[in-house]
């Protein structure tokens, strides 16, 4: 493994105003080690989702840049634009790229399959192209890419925990298939540019300022409504709940050390390439989990103390894209980077009940 140094260098960090980029766009400029970093963050803001949201971490990030010692710019615009990526390259000269711009959800991805061709296949072809040629012209070039993979991958696999080892020929959803292509494409760049390049498979990423399209996100909005909240697989799932500043930890200590270029036996180069999960590797029952967030709501005044969450519960099927357990091992992890994700769900979840209190207010909506 190669160390990379991010003090005084350029990074560029894509899916900045989304839920994982701008938390680690916010944990670089607050690491007090780091120093004379230029990050670039490009997002187009689109609005699959709620952009206040998104327009609200960008502004957390640029509170944090003030108080920082390196710098903050922010482009708008998308990963697939060949002449923005293009010209951001050519005028900021790269050392660390990191790709987390893409277009989320696995249910989502039945609908609009459009949407996740051009940012997930085409939009990561246009960063790899854009690392590739970051060569060019005697420059020193990317010494590090590092790309969101996803848990999707490994589908409906019987076995668990999932090791990046195993075959993952077979998603169930075309977002899952997506994302298996962007780690082909980088290991065909990898092998062919010797672009030394690490994906990460995320697992069911949670916290304050998440993506409103989650679970745990969509189940605190409904029930503030006093709606139903639509269990499916009638609540016979286990989900590897990862809470985002564990992920932003990992993504951090990952930038820092590359896969080493290096030559075969025949002489040839070998792809500096490798793959890892992030995740908590530790499943939690689905009705747990929503027991636990209904407890955090009533602590922070979301919801009433006598509120009655089993009569606000609709049990339903399996659906399609979807799989009944998701479980990490990140022995890989630990192994190469001395990390384990390790917050606990009651606590990550208790945050994220705070910030939902203080970002909606504990009256709009509430059912009390």
């Amino acid at each position: 493994m190669k160390r990379i140094g991010l003090s005084g260098s350029s990074i560029l960090v894509t899916g900045a105003a989304g839920f994982i980029g701008a938390n680690l766009v916010l944990r670089l400029l607050k690491d007090t080690s780091l120093k004379d970093m230029r990050i670039t963050g490009i997002d187009n803001l689109n609005d699959y989702y709620d952009v206040s949201i998104k327009e609200y971490r960008l502004r957390q990030i640029e509170e944090a840049a003030k108080e920082s010692g390196s710098s903050w710019e922010f482009v708008r615009g998308s990963i697939a634009d060949a002449e923005l990526v293009t010209k951001l390259f050519s005028e900021r000269d790269f050392r660390v790229v990191v790709n987390l711009a893409a277009q989320a959800g696995v249910r989502y991805s039945i609908e609009n399959p459009d949407a996740y061709m051009e940012a997930n296949v085409m939009g990561f072809y246009r960063i790899l192209e854009a690392c590739r040629h970051s060569y060019d012209g005697g420059k020193e070039g990317v010494a590090h890419l590092v790309y969101a993979s996803s848990s999707s991958i490994y589908g409906d696999s019987p076995s668990v925990p999932y090791r990046v080892e195993e075959p993952v020929e077979h998603p169930v959803s075309l977002y899952a298939a997506t994302k298996k292509s962007d780690e082909l494409l980088a290991h065909a760049y990898s092998k062919l540019y010797e672009i030394p390049s690490t994906g990460l498979r995320f697992f069911t990423v949670y916290g304050p300022a998440g993506r409103p399209d989650m679970a745990y996100f969509g189940f605190s909005d409904r029930l503030c409504r006093g709606e139903k909240i639509k269990i499916f697989n009638y609540g016979n799932c286990r989900r590897d709940f990862t809470y985002v500043d564990d992920v932003t930890d990992g993504v951090l200590r990952v930038m820092q050390g590359a896969p080493e270029r290096k030559k075969g036996a025949d002489g040839l180069p070998l792809a500096p390439y490798a793959i890892y999960n992030i995740g908590n590797s530790s499943p939690v029952e689905l009705m747990e989990f929503i027991g636990i967030l209904a407890e955090e709501l009533k602590r922070t005044g979301i919801l009433p103390q006598d509120f009655d969450v089993a009569a606000h519960q609709e049990l339903l099927p399996m659906q399609p894209g979807d799989v009944p357990v998701t479980y990490a091992d990140t022995s890989a992890l630990e192994r190469d980077y001395g990390f384990k994700p390790a917050t606990p769900v009651r606590e990550g979840l208790r945050r994220f009940a705070e910030w939902y209190a203080a970002f909606y207010g504990k009256a709009e909506g509430s059912t009390g």
